[in-house]
């Protein structure tokens, strides 16, 4: 331990009294912060990565495969589901402790203008890659796009759109078009863009918008067999594999690290950056199916055997998301006799009809408070689909595992911040106090 690591205690105290401040879009704090710790973003080849969801697990298969081909990788994402250390990665790793402190020192310390919470990790992001000296860094938007913290990238070597659903409807707009501008703001003149599969609505409004500043060529991710023209990628499924083909007759067929039938489209987003990045490193394509293979992303869809039970964790905190679990228990679970649902959301959320799409799927449904903000309540939940109030994540997963009997599933499920929980209990993990930022 360097000694620079005993102060990360008090520093991230000091990053998590930021918290209450809560979000402040916009990019005149941090340009500003950045400026004063001498640019640490500019020059920095970056690959930017926004949508509603699934952009978490393209950026896992992109540092994978970026990892697979040789190249030193910066990987920021949120939120974290521990620890504050996991939003930021290098090599594959978990930030250190003693860079983790010069970085957040920097951020903290050194800059004009205090920084919201999420401004500050993410100044401290870019200063540790630059002290890292990494060859490509992986950004994951915290929040839309366009005001987001991490849009100070101006030249990023390609950009990707991942999914568009109605999430943050009071601050990103209350249609798909309102959504799919903001994260349409994070496309660059003359750099490309990949799309996973859009609403019309929403695509048209992206495509306007890249028009509008002159983005590069834009690749669309297609559920069709065969790429039907030049800036079109073909998705299709087989096993827990993929079968993607792009561009100028590029076809692969892999095995995914990541379960599920969503994570072939987020694969095809992944293998369309993958090919953009060719051009600058030709050893990203080769690489591409041992990256897709080796790709881990914690809390989706993520098994953990504990007590003699299964218990599946998937961070589906929106109907969305929700969509794809159904889908995963309707293919590859064990039937709704044998799972127990361990179900809490954000008040903000559209739990009901999250819940509607889960219920039906579980025999038992024991309904928690997660921490952080303002939860569902425990009775309207139950007014959705009858269940049992716990209310306490921890007692209610001890209770499906002591219950769940041979070949019993355990899915915990509807904030992302009830499986950080519940999993840093499973795995004996010390985590940082919940920060819903």
């Amino acid at each position: 331990m360097t000694s620079a690591a005993p102060r990360l205690p008090a520093l991230l105290e000091a990053l998590g009294q930021r918290a209450p401040r809560g979000m402040e879009l916009g990019l005149g704090r941090v340009r500003e912060a950045l400026s004063a710790l001498g640019d640490p973003h500019e020059g920095l080849p970056a690959v930017h990565v926004a949508g509603t969801n699934g952009k978490g697990s393209v950026c896992a298969m992109v540092e994978s495969i970026a990892r697979a081909a040789g190249l030193r990788t910066g990987l920021y994402t949120s939120p974290h589901l521990s620890r504050f250390a996991e939003r930021i990665r290098v090599g594959g790793e978990t930030i250190g402790d003693a860079a983790l402190a010069r970085a957040l020192a920097a951020a903290l310390e050194r800059v004009p203008s205090p920084l919201t919470f999420f401004e500050a990790l993410t100044v401290a992001a870019f200063v540790a890659f630059r002290e890292a000296d990494v060859d490509l860094a992986i950004l994951e938007v915290g929040l839309g796009g366009r005001l987001d913290a991490t849009n100070v990238i101006s030249a990023p070597l390609c950009t990707a759109i991942t999914s568009i659903a109605l999430d943050h409807q009071a601050v990103l707009g209350p249609t798909l078009a309102d959504i799919a501008r903001e994260k349409a703001g994070i496309l660059k003149p003359g750099a490309p863009a990949v799309l996973g599969p859009l609403d019309p609505e929403a695509d048209a409004a992206i495509e306007a918008a890249a028009q509008a500043i002159g983005a590069g060529p834009r690749l669309r991710v297609a559920r069709a067999e065969r790429a039907g023209s030049a800036g079109e990628i073909a998705v299709g499924r087989g096993g827990r594999g993929a079968r993607v083909a792009g561009p100028g007759r590029r076809e692969i067929e892999v095995e995914l690290g990541l379960r599920g039938a969503h994570q072939a489209e987020n694969a095809g987003v992944a293998c369309g950056i993958a090919w953009q990045l060719a051009g600058r490193w030709p050893e990203v394509e080769r690489a591409l199916a041992g990256g897709l293979a080796a790709a881990r992303w914690p809390g989706r869809l993520e098994r953990i055997d504990a007590g003699g039970a299964r218990v599946l964790l998937d961070c589906a905190h929106n109907p969305h998301g929700a969509q794809a679990l159904a889908a995963w228990l309707d293919e590859e679970g064990p039937g709704a006799a044998l799972t127990t649902l361990v179900f809490g959301a954000m008040a903000d959320k559209g739990w009901g009809e999250m819940l509607q799409m889960l219920a039906p799927r579980a025999h038992r449904r024991l309904y928690v408070t997660p921490k952080g903000r303002a939860a569902a309540p425990l009775d309207a939940l139950r007014e959705v689909a009858p269940g049992e109030a716990i209310g306490d994540p921890r007692a209610a997963v001890a209770r499906a595992i002591e219950t769940a009997g041979p070949g019993g599933l355990v899915v915990v499920a509807g904030s992302i911040y009830l499986v950080g929980e519940v999993r840093s209990a499973l795995l004996g993990i010390a985590a940082d106090p919940v920060v819903t930022l």
